[in-house]
């Protein structure tokens, strides 16, 4: 089994959504017949493009949520569909014990996939963390502390701002 997590920016444009597709369907590949799990948070964005090219890979999902509310207050209507058809696909579900989402929260989730995970693959620009904590920039440096191979995935193409 290699348990593959995922980080990434929630803002890639629906028009790079294909390209970013195709660079996750190939990194994930040479996985598909080891018993490959997807660990992700299916937020908008690189998260949920993630599961589903793990899904189409045959592989498993775990999905972790940052919060007991999560779905009630952060998914928005529009990605409501995938977020729920995901959660309905995922062989495990971890709830964080928070009761809101906040940037505790969110670095707990990050924490926690990073302990269930093998490898980390981050869709990711290479902007530098912000200094809150809990964003895609800081879960790789984590990684990276903590000697997890890190897939850095940001096709051509590829860009943000929904």
């Amino acid at each position: 089994m290699t348990a593959i997590a995922v980080t990434g920016h929630m803002d890639i444009t629906p028009a790079t959504c294909d390209c970013l597709r195709r660079a996750l369907r190939d990194l994930l590949a040479p996985y598909a017949d080891s018993g490959l799990v997807g660990i992700s948070c299916i937020a908008r964005g690189a998260d949920s493009v993630f599961a589903d090219a793990v899904l189409d890979a045959g592989g498993g999902l775990c999905v972790i949520l940052p919060c007991q509310n999560y779905r009630q207050t952060k998914v928005k209507a529009d990605h409501a569909p995938t977020f729920d058809r995901l959660l309905a696909a995922a062989d495990d579900v971890v709830i964080m014990p928070h009761t809101t989402a906040n940037r505790e929260a969110y670095a707990a989730a990050n924490r926690a996939l990073l302990e269930r995970a093998d490898r980390l693959v981050a869709v990711w620009d290479g902007t530098p963390p912000s200094g809150k904590g809990g964003g895609t920039a800081d879960t790789v440096e984590d990684a990276r502390r903590a000697g997890l191979p890190v897939d850095i995935v940001w096709p051509d193409g590829t860009k943000r701002g929904q």
